[in-house]
């Protein structure tokens, strides 16, 4: 696995690492920005923004207030969808688009090695489910950390583990499997305190503030 370097050292880049965070105001039980705070207070530095029900401008100027938090603590913020609103980190779902739009920072969700095998120029993944989820019931089954070392290792870029992943345990299993990190939604989103859920997590992951370099391009892989 590539050796973790600074974050700054490339920002644009520079993959994740650690604890990779997952928006969902629904599920959260302080106002979204205040949780993203809090988890960034517990060492959290790669936030996705979901929330695709507002609208762009609406989308757009929440990613403004994540970045700005994020900024702070040196931390980057990554928007699910092809738009990055105004930034150049975003996080596709596996049904495309393909190929990728040519932002400076692009990960993928995938689910099993036939949509790895469709990776081109992405710069991570996240593989899903790992364990049973509430958040989305009917994924499945279950990869568990067998079947994601499996899958790990024919993954072209680094990967992350995604699904139901709530304990340090769990975190700790997966990072034995070989996953550059986790990503998490409900652990922090429903937690009393987002701190201290994340300080747990991210004890386990590795530091947050660190990423993974891309891994050069191979034969089989497009350029940009």
């Amino acid at each position: 696995m590539p050796a973790p370097v600074a974050l700054d050292a490339d920002p644009v880049r520079t993959a994740p690492s650690g604890v990779v965070l997952l928006t969902d105001r629904w599920q959260a039980r302080r106002p979204l920005t205040e949780v993203v705070e809090a988890a960034v207070a517990g060492g959290v530095r790669w936030v996705v923004l979901r929330e695709k029900d507002l609208s762009r401008a609406e989308r757009a100027a929440l990613a403004a207030e994540l970045r700005a938090i994020l900024a702070d603590a040196g931390g980057r913020l990554i928007v699910a969808g092809p738009d990055p609103l105004d930034g150049d980190a975003v996080h596709l779902p596996a049904a495309g688009p393909y190929p990728p739009p040519a932002a400076g920072l692009v990960g993928r969700s995938c689910h099993d090695a036939a949509e790895l095998a469709r990776l081109t120029t992405e710069d991570y993944v996240t593989l899903s489910p790992v364990f049973p989820t509430r958040t989305k019931p009917g994924y499945g089954p279950p990869l568990h950390p067998a079947g994601l070392r499996e899958l790990i290792a024919a993954s072209p870029v680094p990967v992350f583990a995604l699904g139901g992943i709530e304990t340090p345990e769990q975190v700790r299993g997966c990072v034995e499997a070989g996953a550059a990190g986790v990503a998490v939604l409900g652990a922090i989103m429903r937690a009393g305190d987002p701190t201290e859920v994340a300080a747990a997590l991210t004890g386990v992951a590795g530091r947050a503030g660190h990423g993974v370099a891309r891994p050069a391009p191979t034969a089989t892989r497009e350029v940009r």
